[in-house]
């Protein structure tokens, strides 16, 4: 009796050589994926490295020399500037793009005027500060080509979140301390989309949870298609609304009216 109850305790459950195989199957395949993913992913670096290191290192030495000053040698940010590690590409685009960056001179704000660098330059800078850590990059061309989009869906979404600051025509708007929002008049598609992105200045950022990309692609439709359309009904006045078309008809019309008025008793007395 005493036996039969010492062999029945050491006798081993059937599960145990099964749960011991699917053990040892689960750790093969985990390191098997781990080592495939490893081998991938060091490919593919060594991919890119090899065909965009060129652009990296000239977009260095740009960089070295024009921005450095501002935004510290390693673009680790200083007093004069914020650190530009994981900003991504298409912040660089954006700002460096539209001549924002470098500055002209401390202001509220960065001023657009014409591109100090090459479009090759750009990317070169783009390259090597993309290089520096994760962010966002440049939108391909199926998002900014301004056609593919639903202009009536943009259309909606740009009076819902732009409009209160880039007026519904995208005229553009004031802000409070010397800001402003940019006239979107003759902004590029691909600026468009990066501001979105970026949310450059004062501007908040849309990412791809806030604004799908498809959405991007339908108010960079809406506002092609309010570029392209023309104006109708006399002088346009900015496309800044009801308020500047009753402004400018209280100044000049009611003061036509006084004037003649004047005339009127003054030619005959």
């Amino acid at each position: 009796m005493f036996t039969s109850t010492k062999s029945k305790k050491g006798r081993r459950s059937p599960l145990a050589t099964v749960s011991l195989i699917v053990v040892g199957l689960m750790t093969t395949g985990g390191a098997y994926a781990l080592f495939s993913s490893t081998a991938n992913a060091e490919s593919s670096s060594s991919t890119t490295s090899t065909s965009s290191q060129a652009d990296v290192n000239e977009g260095q030495k740009l960089f070295a020399s024009n921005c450095a000053t501002c935004h510290g040698l390693q673009a680790q940010g200083t007093d004069a500037g914020p650190s530009l590690i994981g900003v991504g590409a298409s912040s660089v685009d954006f700002q460096v793009g539209t001549g924002r960056m470098p500055l002209a001179a401390q202001g509220p704000q960065g001023e657009e005027k014409p591109a100090q660098f090459t479009d090759e330059q750009v990317d070169a800078l783009a390259a090597y500060v993309s290089s520096l850590g994760p962010g966002p990059s440049i939108p391909s061309s199926e998002l900014t080509d301004g056609k593919k989009g639903d202009a009536a869906e943009g259309a909606e979404l740009f009076r819902i979140n732009c409009a209160m600051c880039h007026n519904v025509a995208g005229a553009g708007g004031a802000l409070t301390e010397g800001k402003y929002a940019p006239n979107l008049q003759n902004a590029s598609p691909e600026h468009i989309y990066e501001a979105m992105l970026t949310g450059p200045q004062n501007m908040p950022v849309f990412n791809d949870d806030n604004i799908t990309p498809q959405d991007k692609a339908n108010i960079i439709t809406a506002l092609k298609a309010g570029q392209a359309d023309a104006g109708v009904g006399g002088f346009e006045l900015g496309s800044l609304g009801p308020v500047a078309e009753g402004l400018f008809l209280w100044i000049f019309g009611l003061g036509a009216i006084v004037a003649f008025t004047v005339w009127l008793t003054a030619k005959a007395n």
